[in-house]
């Protein structure tokens, strides 16, 4: 996330499946205008998720990980609805910029792997992890990853760590797309079963007419320097 203007706060996010950007202005007090890119995204139809963050307009600006959390997340997709709420976090500071980068490993022959946070180059978070489960250290041991994590997050640290711990929450749940070929489905109607309700591309009304775009997904293992490369480029400082 990037000021870029007294009134204006950008920012994006890239993982193996996604690449959104989002932009905010504001009058110091509430979000005046949004405008939302899809770049790269799983089904076409996450392109049209520039309608419903749209809701967010009037939001009072506060630098908090809940900063969103009158609005409904389901009804959005949920990756440009997290950057928005860290954009919208981040136009209550006075510092230029803020880098979450998450790292999560593959998981080995015992199901183990590691979760890391960076926030601007500084590791903040590591998780031993085994399964779906923290292991360590012992202060993240049993915290609900799969169940009422934001809730717990709020409830138990500091805003600066629950929203670190958030953003690794989520890269740790979007690192299980790697377990399977997500080019094996052709519509978003054949994961509706199990799926509806949980983002905007799965609503009851989506769910018939999503199309998957095939070859979208990208491996960042081997080059991880390319993940938001040309962000400095659009955006500088």
């Amino acid at each position: 996330m990037r000021r870029t203007g007294p009134n204006t706060v950008v920012g994006e996010l890239e993982d193996d499946f996604h690449h959104f950007g989002v932009q905010i202005d504001h009058d110091n007090t509430e979000i005046t205008a949004i405008a939302a890119d899809a770049e790269r995204h799983p089904w076409d139809i996450c392109a049209e998720a520039d309608r419903p963050i749209q809701m967010i307009i009037g939001t009072t600006l506060r630098d908090h990980p809940s900063v969103l959390g009158e609005h409904d997340a389901r009804a959005n997709c949920t990756h440009l609805f997290d950057l928005t709420g860290l954009v919208v976090a981040h136009a209550a500071r006075s510092t230029t910029e803020r880098r979450f980068e998450a790292e999560v490993t593959d998981p080995d022959e015992h199901g183990d792997r590691t979760a890391r946070l960076w926030v601007d180059g500084d590791l903040r978070i590591e998780w031993a992890m085994r399964q779906r489960d923290i292991v360590g250290p012992d202060r993240w041991t049993g915290a609900p990853l799969w169940s009422g994590f934001m809730g717990w997050a709020l409830a138990e640290l500091d805003d600066a760590t629950a929203e670190a711990a958030i953003v690794l929450r989520r890269a740790v749940d979007i690192s299980r797309g790697r377990m399977q070929d997500l080019d094996d489905y052709r519509s978003n109607a054949e994961l509706a079963g199990f799926m509806t309700g949980i983002c905007h591309a799965f609503t009851p009304e989506n769910n018939e007419r999503g199309v998957r775009l095939v070859g979208t997904a990208r491996d960042f293992t081997d080059q991880p320097e390319l993940l938001l490369a040309d962000f400095d480029d659009r955006n500088p400082n």
